[in-house]
């Protein structure tokens, strides 16, 4: 059974208004029209509606029956096509799922919490680890952002490029070659790789190999407080993004020299599905992480699609 739903807008505006020039005038319709609907009404439900008692009509049982509940149906129906943005941050309810590398949990995480903590104490909120392997996560929205390195491939989802970085070389204070580090020298020491996938090589590598050198990468690590830790203790050498890793570079007491050949600046892309475009408690969500992003990278954001 096909219903019209204008014909609720109608029924509303009769019984509300006991005529059919009343209705058509809150309607902004002629009075014929209504008439006509009027008359689609009664065909409907069988029933009369509004009968003519001398120069007024008269609602009849039925009509005085389902008056509130055509007039709630109604409301419900414009709630539900023209919802509200406005967002009470203090009685936010909800959980959001964020998936980054560990170096950006570890800078992003305690100036979000923060913000989230004093600007809406309901809100909790999960970092998660990327993982080895991709996932549909994002797509079934059991991630709600991810943050990383890389803009989506696919149109259904959003992305915004909300800062960027310098990749920088990280050693142990007193390395041999603190100070003193060309393309060649750097290429010559040991190296530690940060690969969730245990990648052996990066762009790094191809950037050498155009100047006829190769480094010898002594392992891949998962995480970037594990190859910190190597290093730390080794003559191994770590290239991270500089702005990123520096808790982690200032908790083990770490000296940085820029990478010694010219390197493009590493991107922080937020994304997520397009079914948060609108949503008014992700799109919050997504300005307290590039608030936070900023404050850590010192960068401004570029939004899109």
């Amino acid at each position: 059974m096909q219903l019209d739903l204008n014909l609720l807008s109608a029924l509303d505006a009769l019984l509300e208004e006991g005529s059919v020039t009343g209705a058509a005038e809150r309607l902004r319709l002629s009075a014929p029209a209504v008439s006509r609907t009027l008359g689609r009404i009664r065909r409907l439900t069988g029933d009369d509606i509004l009968v003519r008692t001398g120069r007024t009509m008269t609602p009849t049982p039925y009509a005085l029956a389902i008056r509130q509940q055509v007039g709630e149906l109604v409301r419900q129906a414009h709630a539900v096509l023209t919802p509200s943005r406005d967002l009470d941050l203090a009685a936010l309810d909800r959980t959001f799922t964020l998936q980054c590398h560990d170096v950006l949990a570890l800078s992003l995480g305690p100036e979000l919490l923060n913000a989230v903590a004093e600007r809406a104490p309901g809100v909790r909120l999960r970092l998660l680890a990327e993982p080895v392997a991709d996932t549909d996560d994002l797509r079934h929205g059991r991630v709600d952002l991810q943050i990383g390195a890389d803009p989506p491939e696919l149109p259904e989802f959003r992305s915004e490029t909300t800062g960027e970085d310098r990749l920088a070389v990280i050693m142990r204070r007193g390395h041999p070659g603190a100070g003193r580090l060309d393309a060649a020298t750097y290429a010559a020491h040991p190296h530690v790789l940060i690969s969730r996938r245990g990648r052996l090589t990066d762009p790094v590598d191809d950037l050498l190999a155009a100047r006829s050198l190769h480094r010898r990468v002594l392992a891949a690590v998962g995480t970037s407080a594990a190859a910190l830790h190597i290093v730390s203790r080794s003559d191994s050498l770590l290239t991270a993004p500089a702005r990123m890793c520096r808790p982690l570079i200032d908790a083990f007491g770490m000296h940085t020299e820029p990478l010694p050949v010219p390197s493009t600046p590493v991107p922080i892309v937020c994304t997520w599905h397009q079914r948060y475009d609108t949503d008014p408690a992700h799109t919050w969500l997504r300005g307290q992480v590039r608030a936070a992003l900023g404050h850590s990278s010192g960068t401004a954001s570029t939004p899109s699609r």
